[in-house]
Formats: structure tokens, C-alpha cells, sequence
């Protein structure tokens, strides 16, 4: 599910309506058995922004994050680079990536990816991504 198209550089009002739509998307979360709804918007390097929310599996832990999710629809959309990454949860916490998350988005992240949570509907916290992920396995390591 891809969105309209903005610049990789994310102006205030754009990252404000990704931000906002954020906590709609909670609510499309299937998150059955441990009842913690993520949801998750990834920009991409064209400007693209792709949603995706986490889905659970009753074969736990089976399920998909909402960080995956967006991958794949950023991926499925034509894009191949991660800009930035917009995180919520159904809760009071600050959301950052489980550790395969990061290994994931590390996959595709630009040198200057960041990771923006979420908390009702406004960006809080920014990470920068490498620095959760220092020294990563990635696919300059197979060249």
C-alpha cells in the first residue's frame, strides 16, 4: 500500500500527516495473541511512503512486523531505499526496531536512514538507524 509521493528530504507538514495516519493504521493491526499493535510507514529514496502493520500468527512466533510489512510494500511499490522509518505502537512506549527489524531495514537503508517513534499521532524521538546496528552484516559482506 503506497501513498502519494514526497521528497526523500520530508518536509515538517509531510513527516506530521505520515505521523498522524500512523495511529488509523493501528487499528488495521492483527495482533491477536500478544495485543501490541505496531504500525510502521517507511519513505522511501523516490519520496514514496508505504505502510505496513504488524501481523500475528497463532505458530508464535510466525508473525510479520509492521516494520516487514512496509518493506514489502515499499519493495512490491519499486523502491529499493529506505530514508527514514516511522514507528508507533498501540501504547505509551517509544517503539524502536526488534533486532530482525534491524537486520531488515539495515537490508535497505540509505547511509543517512533514521528512525522516527511515534507516540499520539507526532514524531517524539529520532534514531539514527546505523547507530542501532553498528558493524552489520549486510550485502557488501557476500560481494
Amino acid at each position: 500500500m503506497s501513498a502519494a509521493r514526497l521528497s526523500s528530504d520530508v518536509s515538517a507538514s509531510d513527516e506530521a500527516a505520515i505521523a498522524a495516519r500512523l495511529p488509523d493504521y493501528l487499528a488495521r493491526s492483527y495482533a491477536r495473541y500478544s495485543n501490541f499493535t505496531v504500525a510502521s510507514a517507511v519513505v522511501d529514496e523516490q519520496g514514496g511512503v508505504h505502510f505496513g502493520v504488524n501481523v500475528e500468527n497463532a505458530a508464535y512466533p510466525s508473525g510479520t512486523c509492521a516494520e516487514q510489512t512496509a518493506i514489502g510494500a515499499m519493495i512490491t511499490a519499486g523502491g529499493r531505499r529506505i530514508a527514514r522509518v516511522y514507528i508507533a505502537a498501540g501504547s505509551d512506549a517509544v517503539v524502536q526496531p526488534c533486532g530482525a527489524c534491524r537486520q531488515r531495514i539495515g537490508e535497505f537503508a540509505a547511509r543517512t536512514c533514521e528512525i522516527v517513534s511515534v507516540q499520539g499521532g507526532a514524531a517524539t524521538v529520532r534514531t539514527p538507524f546505523w547507530s542501532l546496528l553498528p558493524e552489520a552484516f549486510g550485502p557488501a559482506d557476500l560481494e
